[in-house]
């Protein structure tokens, strides 16, 4: 960041800095970044810009999309058991005599797999709008949390109308009940299951939903051309004002868009 804040004018427009005055060097910026941390603000930054999408006239409109991406973060060297221990929420021994050691962990980071491939570090599970992509709500996590369980956190009530999309992995009769119940529409994608195929009329329903679900992938596809996929940090409050940030970026930007071509 500081280098392209010496390199670029329009950087230097952006934070308001005239050409005499002092750039912020790489060790200002962080500080910054850890007074957002330990401030808790950054969720409070992100409602702001949505209140302001919403006054010029950016509401929320035509269903909720649900879904999640791995933020992947530096891969931790770790043996078997120092990895069962952290995954079971404990400290291992050995890091504990090494205070320096210990301080460069991540001991929030957790790996998962998705088709066949391992990642470590989080989860960006985010609620967009059907209408213009922005996205509304948002909620990081471990990577091992699987994306149904963050749901209900993501869903609003009063912002949007009740329709909600995701794909089939949020998909449980339990789910579908809670959905009900709270007075939400479920437009979530059906699956099949061993020996239970899909009817005709159930792949059909999907790739009905689907056409609408998967503007939410466009969201995500952004955030790839940013280089957002891969953080470095350690530990989950510092992830959250990261992820945070990368969420209200794109936010910005898809605003750029939408308000030019409005």
């Amino acid at each position: 960041m500081e280098f392209q804040i010496r390199d670029r004018l329009s950087f230097v427009r952006f934070l308001g800095l005239s050409l005499k005055e002092r750039i912020p060097d790489a060790k200002t910026i962080w500080h910054y970044h850890e007074l957002l941390a330990n401030a808790g603000v950054m969720q409070r930054l992100f409602n702001k810009f949505n209140r302001y999408l919403e006054q010029q006239g950016f509401k929320a409109k035509k269903g909720q999309l649900i879904d999640a991406t791995i933020i992947e973060v530096p891969r931790q060297k770790m043996t078997e058991e120092e990895r069962k221990e952290v995954n079971d929420g404990k400290t291992p021994e050995a890091w504990e005599k090494k205070p320096a050691q210990m301080s460069q962990k991540d001991r929030d980071a957790r790996w998962t797999k998705k088709h066949n491939k391992s990642y470590f570090g989080y989860k960006n599970h985010i609620n967009a709008d059907g209408k213009n992509k922005l996205i509304r709500e948002y909620k990081v996590t471990s990577a091992q949390v699987h994306d149904s369980q963050v749901m209900d956190e993501l869903l609003t009530k009063n912002k949007n109308s009740k329709d909600v999309y995701a794909d089939s992995a949020y998909r449980s009769d339990a789910q579908e009940t809670t959905l009900k119940n709270d007075g939400f529409r479920s437009h979530i994608n059906t699956k099949g299951y061993r020996n239970k195929a899909l009817s005709k009329f159930q792949v059909k329903m999907n790739k009905i939903r689907s056409k609408i679900r998967s503007r939410v992938e466009h969201v995500f596809g952004d955030m790839k051309s940013m280089k957002a996929d891969f953080i470095r940090c350690i530990g989950i409050i510092r992830a959250e004002v990261k992820i945070g940030m990368i969420n209200l970026t794109y936010n910005f930007r898809r605003y750029a868009y939408l308000a030019t071509n409005s």
